[in-house]
């Protein structure tokens, strides 16, 4: 009996240490990055939600925006929805999907890689993703905002 205690505390001491070291992986909030066309000015937490919910579709300048992601069990994605937006990623794709399936709007255009999100921004006008770190790219900026 002792020795199944041991083994059952032993179980519960390596899932506390899973959990807690998997908590600490997503410390550093992925970047928001856009192409240099995109207007400066002071943006909100609430603008980049409607952004990335899709609810705001043009910039200030009155040109569309044309928003990236990343799929959804993409761990940059996952971070970036959790972290930027303060939203869950399952929360935001239901979001989407009620706009996809009633006509009402559309949704982000989905990427397979960090590298085509860096390529499609630099070489798309007004257009928003995100990235795990700032890239060397002469076309693409941090987005500020607060």
């Amino acid at each position: 009996m002792l020795q199944f205690v041991y083994i059952k505390l032993i179980g519960f001491i390596r899932v506390g240490i899973i959990v807690s070291t998997m908590g600490c992986s997503s410390v550093n909030a992925a970047e928001i990055v856009v192409n240099q066309t995109v207007p400066s000015k002071q943006y909100t937490l609430a603008d980049i939600r409607a952004v990335f919910m899709m609810r705001q579709r043009f910039w200030p300048n009155g040109e569309q925006i044309k928003v990236f992601t990343l799929s959804d069990s993409d761990l940059l994605h996952k971070d970036f929805v959790k972290n930027n937006l303060n939203m869950f990623p399952h929360q935001l794709r239901r979001i989407w999907d009620r706009m996809l399936f009633s006509g009402t709007g559309a949704i982000p255009v989905q990427l397979d890689s960090e590298q085509e999100m860096i390529d499609k921004i630099a070489n798309t006008p007004y257009a928003i993703g995100y990235l795990n770190n700032r890239p060397d790219n002469e076309k693409i900026r941090l987005f500020e905002y607060q």
